[in-house]
């Protein structure tokens, strides 16, 4: 079965001037961009599964192991812009071994959820920062901009079709993984004139089964995360990539994270795949709540600001963003300064730290001093908590909690 829908063409193509490739496809794009389609939900194409899978059971869930049904499809090239966008059942794709997505990792993805409230209607936490987050990182890759509003109402139409999906019991949710690629079959370096946007989804459960489990890290010299001028604030496949052998390394030592460090001042920059937030005492005896700066370097996690603005609306302790050190961190803890220590990101929310190794000498980092047994500090289980809260619909935020009807 196939519905289509129809609405007047809106927004067009932004050219990506600021980059410089001896090929002509940029002059291509400033030249014919006014006259390109962008995404137009109206003409959305849905093609029902007439083959539904069997749904896992919540307690087998394994992240990103089972797929919905369905997936969305958008395509675009130089010359005629975006297509009409397609919900198709979900399945393979078909690339030319010369893609060069392959070659170039040309290729940027986002990561949200979606939660059932209690009334059974579907919620997406704070998703403007993803798609904005998504067309800044197709921008770092010379991929087209895109209308996010109207991909972002296709997106929901995928979801209200895959809503038996959503598992319905707290602390469980839907991921969403947009994702971007170049799809031009050329080896040459340089802006592709094709490219792809798909959304995939799978039912997830918590991070954490029996509650918070705090971590160790390990702090390395060894790699490098990010650095100036690179790709650090964008979300590409690239950058996870060249990060598992680091991890494996460090598992190997019993750590569940790594942290990677910048500068021969071993400034902090993340916590495996999240970023990293540091409460303490600050030495003007200040209690503080300080996170390194977008200097791009830092991915701007959408989990991470929501923790900025709950702590500022609190208005309970300084909250800052500026550049943290190990050496500063190890001085907090071995004067009693040091208070908690999480990572923070959309699987996890937050994920306690409890040691650092860092010079062959562990910080030893204070969960709840209050209950010997706990696994988080009581700042990271209240952040954790709001934000499940607002995300299931259960504590009420207007802007951050979207219903899709």
């Amino acid at each position: 079965m196939i519905v289509t829908k129809s609405r007047l063409l809106t927004s067009i193509l932004k050219p990506q001037s600021k980059i410089a490739f001896p090929s002509t496809l940029l002059n291509v794009r400033l030249k014919s961009s006014t006259a390109l389609p962008d995404i137009d939900s109206s003409k959305l194409k849905v093609t029902m599964n007439s083959e539904l899978k069997k749904k896992p059971l919540n307690k087998d869930l394994l992240f990103g192991h089972s797929f919905t049904d369905h997936m969305l499809t958008v395509e675009w090239t130089a010359t005629k812009g975006w297509e009409a966008p397609k919900i198709l059942p979900y399945g393979k794709l078909s690339l030319d071994p010369s893609a060069v997505v392959f070659h170039y990792a040309i290729e940027c993805f986002e990561g949200m959820k979606a939660y059932i409230d209690k009334q059974g209607k579907i919620r997406l936490f704070r998703p403007d920062m993803n798609m904005n987050r998504l067309a800044s990182s197709c921008k770092r890759l010379t991929l087209p901009a895109f209308d996010r509003k109207q991909f972002l109402e296709c997106v929901k139409e995928l979801l209200k079709i895959d809503k038996s999906w959503i598992p319905k019991e707290k602390g469980y949710s839907l991921y969403i993984r947009p994702t971007a690629i170049g799809t031009q079959n050329s080896l040459g370096v340089g802006p592709s004139n094709k490219a792809l946007m798909f959304v995939i989804c799978s039912p997830v459960g918590p991070y954490y089964k029996t509650g918070f489990s705090a971590v160790s890290l390990y702090a390395t010299r060894d790699y490098v995360r990010a650095w100036p001028g690179g790709t650090g604030d964008a979300k590409l496949g690239s950058n996870y990539a060249s990060g598992i052998r680091p991890q494996i390394e460090v598992a190997k030592d019993g750590y569940q994270q790594i942290l990677w460090m910048f500068g021969k001042e071993d400034y902090v920059t993340e916590v495996g795949t999240m970023n990293f937030f540091c409460y303490w005492i600050n030495e003007q005896g200040e209690k503080e709540l300080c996170t390194p700066p977008l200097d791009g370097t830092i991915l701007p996690g959408v989990t991470r600001n929501s923790i900025l603005s709950l702590a500022r609306d609190w208005k309970e302790f300084k909250v800052v963003e500026k550049n943290i050190t190990l050496p500063e961190i190890k001085k907090a803890s071995t004067e009693n300064r040091l208070l908690e220590l999480f990572g923070a990101g959309t699987a996890a929310i937050v994920s306690p730290i409890k040691n650092i190794r860092y010079n062959d000498f562990d910080i030893k980092v204070p969960l709840d001093p209050k209950d010997p047994k706990a696994q988080a500090g009581p700042l990271t289980t209240r952040f954790a908590e709001t934000i499940m809260g607002i995300q299931y619909g259960d504590i009420n935020h207007k802007d951050w909690s979207v219903v899709i009807d």
